[in-house]
């Protein structure tokens, strides 16, 4: 594979336009385009003309946009990178299209899956347009050693699957309400189960069908006004769903969990079993081990983050984008909905939606 810089000329210089200018994009995105060669950040649009200028000029960004509409309205910006919470990358993804610019957005995909279903459509139209989400790095670590195990059989059949998010705090009753409990800006998705389900499906594959138990266990929480704002997202949850083969996963994520030994991962298998433990360190043992022993993960084998590589590479005609395409997350949305119905129902879930 070519490293993308092969005859690289001011003709094929990208232009990034960056909408919404939250920590990531500071922190991540920002200098993740800056090592790329024959690529620029040209514009920003933050909240306001203030707060875009300010990350102007921070950043050295040359133009700063009072509003989304305005930087896309840029002729001279390639693609845009989407920054903002996930009630609004349904509506800038459209937009940017019809523009005929690429997309890179944040995770989640968006608010509900029937924007998602709307961004893989628009994306469809556009062929020529390269699209894609930034997928969770929650499991860089372990994904590869984990899809080289289970690939090579070493679990035989797979017959079960435990996974525990938990928080190791106890619940915050007062605690501040933050996007993430909001639903006008987070969506229906309950804590981060929508990034865990992602990361699993890498090694597992998709589930076909969902049950799920949810409860708000701190009930209200302090708003921007400083006052107690009822709470409609819940902070616990535990979701059993079904693969391929008919092996049932039990997901548990919670934030009110205080002590617990928290994230988790166990694997059980015909032939073996693989336990992940709260560090991300890999054990298995085998049918007749007496224990399980620590498996070698060397760093130089491991994933790692190369969103803004992977993406200007695919504009460039270099790579195909693998991590995250917009099927991907249609899928993800779609099963995170499914959470969200199960719960409030109590019924089976069948996927797709």
């Amino acid at each position: 594979m070519r490293d993308g810089t092969e005859g690289q000329n001011s003709q094929n210089i990208i232009r990034v336009g960056l909408i919404g200018a939250g920590a990531n994009i500071r922190g991540v995105q920002i200098p993740g385009f800056r090592q790329i060669p024959g690529c620029e950040i040209v514009a920003v649009a933050n909240r306001s003309l203030e707060s875009s200028q300010r990350v102007a000029n921070e950043f050295n960004i040359p133009r700063a946009y009072a509003n989304w509409e305005e930087l896309l309205d840029d002729d001279s910006i390639d693609a845009i990178s989407i920054g903002t919470w996930p009630y609004m990358h349904s509506t800038l993804t459209l937009a940017a299209l019809e523009r005929g610019k690429h997309v890179l957005t944040q995770a989640r995909m968006a608010n509900t899956a029937q924007e998602a279903r709307d961004m893989l459509a628009a994306s469809r139209r556009r062929p020529d347009l390269v699209c894609q989400l930034v997928p969770t790095s929650q499991s860089y670590r372990i994904d590869n050693v984990l899809k080289r195990m289970i690939g090579d059989g070493y679990l035989g059949e797979i017959l079960s699957v435990k996974i525990q998010r938990l928080q190791t705090r106890f619940a915050d009753f007062g605690g501040a309400l933050d996007w993430r409990h909001d639903p006008e800006f987070s969506g229906i998705n309950i804590l981060t189960i929508g990034a865990s389900y992602e990361s699993t499906t890498r090694w597992l594959g998709r589930g076909n069908r969902v049950m799920a138990m949810s409860k708000i266990q701190v009930p209200y929480r302090i708003g921007a006004s400083g006052q107690p704002s009822a709470v409609t997202l819940p902070d616990h949850v535990d979701v059993l769903y079904e693969l391929a083969n008919g092996a049932q996963v039990h997901m548990r994520a919670s934030e009110t969990t205080g002590l617990s030994s928290g994230n988790q991962t166990w694997i059980y298998g015909s032939e073996g079993t693989i336990h992940v433990d709260r560090r991300q360190n890999v054990f298995a043992g085998r049918r007749g081990d007496s224990q399980l022993s620590e498996v070698a993960n060397p760093r130089a084998d491991q994933a790692f983050y190369r969103v803004e590589e992977e993406f200007t590479n695919a504009i460039r005609g270099v790579e195909e984008v693998t991590m995250a395409t917009f099927e991907t997350g249609v899928h993800y949305m779609e099963w995170t909905e499914a959470v969200h119905r199960g719960s409030q129902t109590g019924e089976v879930v069948y996927l797709p939606l």
